[in-house]
């Protein structure tokens, strides 16, 4: 299965009708370019949900990558969009079966550097930082990295040019007017993508079903402020750990609301040692050790914490269970949930929330909060809608969601406009050129799982 100088197509192997590990190839004349490859986390089955029993499955999982890993003479490179785990976190794990040329920007080599260096591959990787501003030939292939807003430092989209067809690729984006990490997004370089006939739009899908337009992150200051100034004990905020725009806006915070700032889990502390290392972020003076907190007084610790799904073995889990080294909650210290829960992990936040309500803590969410303490990372209706009239392509491919966001993602489409849409899911072939179509289950899909630091297939699990 080798496209030829006719065609162009598109093959999601991981991350279309799911939320996370991202994989997608696309094919033209003779040769595959890759563009993420991410992980996801399992989930505990219904009868471990009813038992209270975590997932007995291996806890990091991948797409398997056997249909391109077949024919890796023909991968002419992996391009990683952003620095999320759900489109980076697998590459360490993956790589020696693909054995392609890596390619991105500065900041999220720093962080893919740190991930190949935990699994000891990271000198045969051959990395390539690309200048964004500067369009690339990667085989038969022209990319060119078109800046987005999303919840971490360099998130690019990608215009793929061939000379049959173009199609815009967002990966995770959104339509931030005040990003507080990043370079805001430019209309006029979207119109002008759309001026030259893009054929399709491959486009996130997260948040698709939800109404309006989402929060900005510099909207959440005065919330969070609020919360936080008011607070008499300690306040540890969780949230997700990549989530860098979140880590600056608590830092400022911090010094408004003169309380030290510690960042609790190894996810946090590398997230922004990469951004101070990169220059993205430089200026973390007031970052004190978590050694340190058992030293300060209650009223002026602010600590964030990984752990905002429940999630065991992460900061937050292990204070809930007054067993984490550095700190001990006590009555009257808050918890504020910087977060949303993503499907399926309801009851997870559900259980560690009634734990730290039975400590005596005070518990904010972000549906009890009267202001904004969360702002998503993905597109509302509203941006998708303006990001179609901007680009206008030919046809939509929704990625990046469960079926019923595909779904209400192909129908906002249609509403407005764009002559085709094309609704499928990891393993369908998308035909892009010489004509327009979808061929379903084309590719044999599934899951790898990590366990013991080894690779095995999901089939059994």
């Amino acid at each position: 299965m080798t496209p030829d100088a006719s065609d162009f197509w598109f093959l999601p192997l991981g991350g279309t009708g799911e939320i996370g590990m991202n994989m997608n190839l696309y094919g033209h004349d003779g040769q595959w370019l890759m563009v993420d490859c991410g992980i996801t986390f399992a989930k505990p089955t219904e009868e471990e949900k009813a038992l209270g029993l975590p997932p007995s499955a291996p806890p990091v999982q991948m797409a398997d990558p056997e249909f391109i890993a077949s024919r890796k003479e023909q991968l002419v490179g992996l391009v990683i969009t952003h620095a999320h785990e759900d489109h980076i976190g697998a590459v360490p794990y993956l790589w020696e079966q693909l054995r392609c040329p890596v390619y991105t920007t500065k900041f999220t080599a720093e962080i893919l550097d740190r991930k190949l260096k935990d699994v000891g591959i990271n000198k045969k990787v051959p990395v390539h930082i690309i200048d964004p501003t500067v369009r690339h030939d990667i085989g038969v292939f022209n990319l060119q990295w078109v800046t987005l807003t999303h919840s971490i430092p360099e998130p690019y989209a990608l215009l793929i040019r061939t000379p049959v067809a173009k199609v815009f690729h967002t990966a995770d984006w959104k339509l931030d007017p005040q990003p507080v990490i990043g370079e805001p997004f430019d209309e006029n370089e979207y119109r002008k993508i759309g001026d030259q006939e893009i054929d399709a739009m491959i486009c996130d899908s997260t948040t698709a079903n939800v109404k309006g337009h989402s929060i900005s992150e510099a909207d959440l200051v005065t919330g969070l402020t609020d919360i936080i100034s008011k607070a008499k004990g300690r306040v540890v905020v969780t949230c997700f750990g990549s989530n860098l725009a979140r880590l600056k806006t608590l830092y400022d915070i911090a010094g408004t609301c003169d309380r030290h700032i510690a960042l609790l889990g190894r996810s946090m502390v590398n997230m922004a040692d990469a951004a101070k290392k990169s220059g993205i972020w430089p200026n973390q003076k007031n970052i004190v050790d978590s050694s340190y907190l058992c030293y300060l007084p209650k009223h002026s610790v602010l600590a964030i914490a990984t752990g905002s799904q429940g999630e065991p073995r992460t900061a937050l889990y292990r204070l809930s269970h007054d067993n984490f080294f550095d700190m001990a909650l006590e009555p009257g210290d808050t918890v504020i949930f910087s977060s949303r829960a993503i499907p399926g992990n309801e009851q997870d936040i559900d259980d560690l929330i009634e734990r730290l309500e039975s400590m005596q803590i005070n518990v904010v969410t972000y549906a009890n909060s009267e202001l904004p303490i969360h702002a998503s990372g993905h597109p509302a209706v509203d941006e998708l809608k303006l990001m179609y009239q901007w680009i206008h392509p030919d046809m939509s491919i929704p990625v990046h969601g469960e079926p019923q966001h595909l779904s209400a993602h192909g129908k906002l489409a249609k509403a407005i406009g764009v002559p085709r849409q094309q609704i499928g899911k990891n393993g369908d072939i998308y035909y892009i050129a010489p004509y327009r179509g979808i061929r379903r289950a084309a590719v044999e899909t599934g899951r790898l799982g990590l366990k013991n630091r080894k690779l095995v297939r999901m089939d059994n699990w």
